[in-house]
């Protein structure tokens, strides 16, 4: 739930989903790993069954990549050819034991036979081999972490991937809405500079302890952020609840630097930040997690009961979240009928319709850009087919497939993509992406720029809903 931007209790914008300011998600993980619609038990997880599979040793390691390599075989949304999983796993074998120092790793090139139980054995083969000749200098369990991400990679859909145990709880984290510790702020990664910025979340610790929208991070703990990824800033800020973090700040003002100490705590970080504006009813939403409907709905109601005369619902730099939120969150604009359907493998269909709790309200308008992805454009999609709202800003990502995640032995998981999606006119936006009815362009490079006076997309949303009262 993800990269440039990090909804972290540690952070400015977030989590498996934003960026420039508005909440969750990020340009990198928007262009390369757009975050998902995910199916499965209702936490956004479906289960591996891995039953009697051994907590360590060459044969769990094996009966765990066995049932990865079925697992994806049975529920990847296309056909597979085996002989790309096993030369995917040799390519990452052996690109892994490079980067440990062995210079010519012997994993061999094993063919295909087209029979599930052979191939299965060729696959553990290989993994055998380098936990014989090369575990002592590395880790039978990364080792096979690596042979189930080459295997997976070599699928060439940037969705399907193994995420290790520190992923899947992090991901868990912001489909839950993200309640963990930290200091309470958002931040963002500038693509350009690769500053990293803060935003503080009211009432938290980094907003009593007066760090401001805007500042930049210089160091964290001593450490200089200058040359370190998101995800590094992040694990540098996040930590024990109780504990203190001394974060080094540049004024985005007066360029001022200090040295702020935070008491790290218990953080809960809403998925959506909704307010009255003149007089319209602006609700931005992150991500769609399992809060996500509650707080959206809660947000209609409260512009209905003071007499919104619009509702423009922010879904840009939105990367998605969980299929259910989004039909729950359509819902609440369209009365009956098709939100979504899903297509898998086999050609079969599963519909999910409206869940009949329309609130009544309009006019509407959908804020959107090339950030909103998946379950975003769900919605977005439904909202333009049923003409139910108006879709403002620029074309949307275009990630139409679903991902379902299944847990592994070692904690972490298989995230595989099971169904492409089309919207209620059937349309298939995989690649090619919403075009909104009206379009607006506007920088997304910019930190800061949403919901502030140069958004020019905000504006014209406002514009447009002047114009339809007027009518």
């Amino acid at each position: 739930m993800p990269r440039n931007v990090r909804v972290l209790a540690a952070a400015l914008a977030v989590a498996l989903a934003s960026l420039f300011g508005a909440l969750l998600l990020t340009h990198e993980r928007a262009t390369q790993d757009a975050p998902d619609a995910y199916v499965g038990n209702g936490t956004g997880l479906a289960a591996l069954d891995l039953h009697d599979i051994l907590a360590s040793g060459h044969g769990g390691d094996q009966r765990m990549l066995d049932s990865a390599f079925r697992q994806v075989e049975k529920a990847y949304y296309k056909p597979i050819d085996a002989q790309t999983l096993l030369s995917g796993e040799q390519k990452e074998l052996i690109s892994y034991l490079k980067s440990h120092g062995i210079a010519d790793p012997a994993i061999p090139a094993l063919m295909a036979s087209g029979d599930e139980d052979k191939d299965s054995r060729a696959l553990n083969k290989d993994l055998e081999v380098a936990q014989t000749l090369y575990g002592k200098r590395t880790s039978n369990a990364e080792l096979t972490q690596a042979a189930i991400r080459g295997m997976l990679d070599s699928l060439g859909d940037p969705y399907t991937t193994y995420l290790s145990p520190r992923e899947i709880q992090s991901l868990e984290e912001s489909l839950k809405g993200g309640d963990f510790g930290g200091i309470g702020v958002y931040i963002v990664q500038d693509p350009r500079t690769k500053q990293v910025l803060v935003e503080p979340i009211d009432g938290t610790p980094a907003f009593l302890a007066g760090v401001k929208t805007g500042d930049r991070i210089v160091s964290v703990d001593g450490h200089a952020v200058a040359t370190l990824k998101l995800d590094e800033v992040e694990n540098l800020i996040r930590g024990k609840i109780g504990t203190s973090v001394a974060l080094r700040l540049e004024s985005h003002q007066t360029k001022r630097v200090r040295t702020v100490a935070i008491v790290r705590r218990q953080i809960y970080v809403p998925s959506v930040l909704a307010k009255m504006e003149d007089g319209y009813d602006y609700i931005r939403l992150a991500d769609f997690g399992q809060t996500s409907y509650d707080e959206v709905r809660k947000a209609v109601l409260n512009g209905k009961a003071h007499g919104a005369k619009g509702y423009i619902l922010d879904l840009r730099n939105n990367g998605g979240g969980l299929l259910e939120a989004a039909v729950d969150i359509s819902s609440l604009f369209i009365k009956d009928g098709t939100i979504v359907s899903t297509i898998d493998r086999a050609g079969e269909r599963d519909t999910k319709t409206a869940t009949h709790e329309s609130v009544g309200v309009g006019p509407l308008v959908i804020l959107v850009n090339k950030f909103t992805a998946s379950a975003s454009e769900i919605t977005a999609g439904a909202v333009q087919d049923y003409k139910v709202g108006t879709l403002i800003g620029t074309k949307t990502f275009g990630k139409g497939v679903v991902q379902s995640i299944y847990n592994t032995s070692d904690g972490g998981a298989l995230k595989i993509t099971t169904a492409k999606y089309v919207t209620p006119l059937g349309r298939d936006i995989q690649h090619k992406g919403i075009e909104p009815d009206v379009r607006v362009d506007q920088a997304v490079d910019a930190p800061m720029m949403i919901d502030t006076p140069k958004d020019l997309q905000l504006a014209a949303a406002k514009s447009y809903l002047r114009r339809i009262a007027r009518r």
